[in-house]
């Protein structure tokens, strides 16, 4: 009887180990992931990306040098009612002799709620011009859009 009582015990423990070691390498991936792997920086998509960035980041005077003179003239600052988005997706880009379009999928989050923290995306396009053999936004989707204010003069 006493083999039997022991039987049990080795498989909820050889069960317990496949559990954990299951369990540490679902953690080694998650943390390991790291950031996306950059796109060509002289590509569309490339600049969208690099724009992405520096506007999830904050760093507006960066996020303004992919912008063209006319998307800059037609800024009208930084929108602040939201948060900005978590993360962006490249879903596809449409490239033509000197304009490009760049599809997106925005995803942004929202802490409060009656229901926890949540959660929603929107697919967005960004316009993109050939301007002296390098490409920059002329048009970005309004949760991206980023740049300073000028002052109006009196």
């Amino acid at each position: 009887m006493d083999v039997a009582a022991r039987k049990p015990d080795r498989i909820l423990l050889a069960l317990v180990g496949v559990v954990a070691v299951l369990v540490v390498i679902a953690l080694a991936v998650v943390f390991t992931r790291g950031e996306p792997a950059p796109l060509d920086k002289s590509s569309p998509a490339g600049v969208v990306q690099q724009y992405s960035k520096a506007v999830i980041d904050g760093d507006i005077p960066t996020a303004e040098s992919f912008l063209t003179a006319s998307a800059r003239s037609r800024c009208g600052g930084s929108y602040s009612g939201e948060p900005r988005p978590a993360r962006v997706v490249f879903i596809s880009t449409t490239e033509r002799a000197d304009s490009a379009t760049v599809r997106v999928s925005i995803v942004q989050s929202s802490q409060g709620g009656p229901f926890g923290p949540s959660e929603y995306e929107m697919e967005e396009t960004f316009l993109l011009l050939k301007v002296n053999g390098k490409w920059m936004i002329d048009q970005a989707p309004y949760p991206l859009m980023a740049c300073t204010v000028m002052p109006v003069k009196p």
